[in-house]
């Protein structure tokens, strides 16, 4: 099931990146060990009261310089008003109601969203009066808030929570495999649905960015039902043009949320750049089964260790995805096409694998015995046992005397060693530590 999507929209200066960062927490936090992500994000997951949401950053959307800023807002709340369920419209409680503000204010309203109205920088109890003054933009009571002293944050996050819509259950029976193809536009994306499918059900153009809307296309392949989740590129920030390349990165999110196996597609003629490493990112936070996905192999001049030395550069560059298989095929040509549904049926399997948790604890005391946790001012980790709690993707907890031992260093050991005994091949593995007293 896709989480509902908040979007932030407001004028420049509002502080929505601060607030957006707020709202997200720590979140983030779990890929900071993680070398190789590039961190850049206008997207992150909140949870409150049980209610997980997404949480879009459009102030981090960025547009040419050359548009006017009014042109820039209206694109930004259009975003907003698309593609989110609710809408934190943030306005600026120093300069009071501006022209900008009213301007995003009738287009909102004008929508039927959900519009939480929030004031950022009531900083202290005078300025609360400040306030009053945006009723008059018709949302109902502002939400008094101070991203730089993080006062407010709940009363917002109550009101967000409020508005969320039901999530309904998935569309499609539990054995069916969600496929999402992610990457760059004019990667191959739509040329290798079409290939897959053996049918041009997705139109292909040379004009980077044609699809503009995720297409769900259930198929069958010996026994085992798909569907293919296709998205519109996700086009590297300031290089946008068109309103609707704005939506990209949105509706990838939904796609790579609903999706159980996320294609990361790469273009073999422009290599690796720093914009795969976000995309491949937004797949691995979310928890997804990845592969990569090298098109256009066919245009590559080979020879016995061409395909290694790109396997290496990949591994390389996704530090953080080395447990991610790669598949080399051309969709023009068709050419190695037949690997890629054997290995996407493979980490699926693996995606939703559970370990006895005898199992587990072998695995996990054998790793202690061979390589025992280093001390930390005199203590050391003590690992007590260990469990599977959850799958897609597989997450363990471990339970020791204290968590803060747990050393991302130690923990990464760990997640190799269980990695080894398991395989766990495409999936991330999620390790959380707890005191031994939490168990309850």
């Amino acid at each position: 099931m896709a989480r509902p999507v908040v979007a932030i929209v407001g004028r420049p200066n509002v502080g929505k990146s601060t607030i957006f960062n707020r709202l997200i927490g720590d979140r983030l936090a779990i890929v900071e060990d993680k070398p190789g992500i590039t961190r850049d994000r206008i997207y992150g997951v909140s949870d409150w009261n049980g209610k997980a949401f997404s949480v879009i950053d459009t102030g981090g959307i960025e547009i040419d310089g050359d548009d006017h800023m009014l042109k820039s807002i209206r694109m930004q709340a259009e975003l907003a008003i698309e593609e989110a369920d609710v809408i934190v419209f943030m306005c600026d409680a120093k300069t009071g109601i501006t022209m900008a503000d009213e301007e995003v204010a009738q287009m909102l309203f004008r929508s039927g969203k959900p519009i939480v109205l929030a004031i950022n920088k009531v900083d202290n109890i005078r300025r609360n009066e400040d306030i009053y003054e945006f009723y008059s933009l018709g949302f109902g009571d502002p939400i008094a808030i101070s991203g730089s002293h993080g006062t407010g944050i709940g009363d917002l996050l109550d009101e967000i929570v409020i508005n969320l819509p039901e999530l309904k259950d998935d569309e499609y029976d539990a054995d069916v495999i969600k496929v999402a193809l992610i990457g760059r536009p004019n990667v191959g994306k739509s040329s290798l649905v079409n290939a897959i499918l053996g049918e041009e059900r997705v139109i292909v153009s040379e004009v980077a960015g044609t699809t503009r809307d995720a297409i769900d296309t259930p198929f069958e392949r010996d026994g085992q039902r798909y569907v293919i989740i296709d998205t519109a590129g996700m086009r590297k920030r300031g290089k946008v043009y068109e309103t609707t390349e704005k939506y990209s990165v949105m509706r990838a999110m939904k796609a790579i949320e609903r999706a159980d196996v996320v294609l990361v597609v790469i273009n073999v003629e422009e290599g690796i750049i720093d914009q795969d490493k976000h995309i491949a990112g937004y797949a691995y936070e979310a928890g997804k089964a990845s592969i990569f996905v090298v098109n256009k192999w066919d245009v590559v001049d080979k020879d016995e260790r061409t395909m290694k030395e790109f396997e290496t550069k990949i591994k390389d560059h996704f530090l953080f995805m080395t447990y991610a298989p790669i598949v080399f095929l051309s969709a023009k040509t068709k050419q190695r096409l037949q690997k890629l549904l054997p290995v996407v049926q493979r980490v699926a399997q693996q995606h939703s694998l559970r370990v006895a948790t005898h199992l587990l604890n072998d695995v996990v005391s054998d790793a202690v015995a061979l390589n025992a946790p280093p001390t930390d001012k005199g203590r050391r980790l003590r690992i007590n046992y260990a469990t599977q709690v959850a799958v897609k993707p597989p997450t363990m907890v471990i339970f020791a005397n204290d968590p803060e031992l747990m050393h991302f260093s130690y923990e990464r050991y760990l997640e190799n060693k269980i990695r080894a005994a398991f395989d766990f091949e495409g999936t991330p593995i999620r390790i959380f530590t707890r005191r031994k007293s939490d168990e309850s």
